[in-house]
């Protein structure tokens, strides 16, 4: 690496409304208070992030690079010019860890092809902490993102996860968009095998958290209210 250069951090943020100090450490804020520039996925939380954790912090200073589906892909190639001055940057999460279910993993490979120095941060991580959480296999587990939305492919889908859970010991992790969960839920209950166990970790690191897991024969007779919350699914098969 080119000592030169300067940092890429990664900068992990809250999971919801909390206080950010309560599940970031002190040296996060450490790292926003010295750096001027951020790669942000949306500029306006972004700004209410960087204020809450660094209330001293000159708003007008901060120089932010937006990366969202409509950013211009020979512009989003700009990003790290600073770095290549000897200026650090902050990628910076919407919520979580940058790149993790998350948008960034570009800017990171860029930063890497470039030789510049890439520091992740500690955070949360809502697939991790369900993983921690859920008393499945922590050994082998695979992340799958979204599955489909289309009924017929999406009960296929949990069909397959299923079998590669019991077939490899492998837990299977999954995410919704929020305001489709309580149909999730309802397919999983509906496809799944009665003994075929599912973690539901919902809200986490927030005071409406909810993480339980059953067999899916329990969760039939078990209710929660999903609706527009931020979930993680786990499916593990025995």
């Amino acid at each position: 690496m080119d000592s030169d250069k300067g940092v890429l951090y990664l900068i992990p943020t809250t999971l919801g409304d909390n206080e950010p100090l309560e599940v970031l450490p002190y040296s996060v804020k450490k790292v926003i208070e010295e750096l001027t520039y951020f790669i942000v996925e949306n500029e306006k939380t972004a700004r209410k992030f960087i204020k809450r954790i660094t209330p001293k912090k000159s708003q007008p200073s901060l120089q932010l690079f937006k990366l969202d589906k409509y950013a211009d892909e020979m512009e989003v190639r700009t990003y790290l010019d600073e770095c290549s001055k000897g200026v650090s940057i902050g990628l910076l999460s919407e919520a979580g860890v940058p790149a993790i279910a998350d948008p960034g993993a570009e800017i990171v490979k860029m930063a890497h092809e470039k030789g510049i120095r890439v520091v992740p941060l500690v955070g949360p991580s809502s697939i991790i902490l369900a993983m921690m959480a859920s008393g499945f296999n922590g050994q082998n587990f695979s992340f799958n993102g979204y599955l489909p939305i289309e009924t017929s492919e999406r009960k296929k889908a949990i069909k397959q996860l299923e079998r590669l859970s019991k077939e490899k010991n492998q837990s299977q992790i999954f995410i919704e968009t929020p305001y489709r969960n309580e149909k999730m839920l309802a397919d999983l209950k509906s496809t799944l095998t009665p003994g075929a166990k599912l973690c539901v970790a919902c809200d986490i690191t927030l005071p409406t958290e909810y993480i339980r897991t059953l067999e899916i024969k329990d969760w039939k007779h078990t209710k929660v209210d999903l609706h527009k919350r931020p979930v993680i699914f786990i499916i593990h098969k025995e």
